[in-house]
């Protein structure tokens, strides 16, 4: 089966929590290999961007504000389905509906404040790994 990538970002209430390693050790855990990584704080202007796939929905204002309040991890992660076996980890993007054991069931706050984002498709990934890694040569 042939690799793939995906993009993942541990967002600033996970980061602000201190749980950036526990997170890690989840997808060390689950055999998803670490491409490439940076810690930003994204302004308001590149929130709404990364998310402007939803634009004139109602949670996009508190989202990107969200977003951009505070450090976040993004990262590269590459495996065999990748994707949604990331998904899976990440449990559902409510917490009170997530598998025990799972990120957000053990790290998130709220559907908002939900530890981790994960790309949802190759096609997701392949437009947001380029959104914070841009003309960069992943291993």
């Amino acid at each position: 089966m042939a690799l793939e990538r995906t993009l993942t970002i541990v967002k600033p209430d996970a980061v602000a929590a201190c749980h950036i390693g526990d997170i890690i050790k989840i997808f060390e855990a689950n055999h998803f290999t670490l491409v490439a990584a940076r810690l930003v704080r994204l302004t308001k202007k590149e929130a709404e961007g990364f998310y402007a796939v939803h634009r004139g929905k109602g949670f996009f204002e508190s989202l990107t504000t969200f977003m951009s309040s505070g450090p976040a991890l993004v990262m590269v992660l590459e495996g065999e389905r990748v994707i949604a076996r990331l998904r899976q980890a990440m449990g559902a993007t409510n917490p009170d509906q997530a598998d025990p054991g799972t990120i957000r069931k053990l790290y998130a706050q709220n559907i908002e404040r939900n530890a981790v984002h994960g790309s949802d498709s190759p096609e997701t990934a392949a437009f947001e790994i380029g959104y914070f890694f841009p003309g960069v040569e992943l291993i």
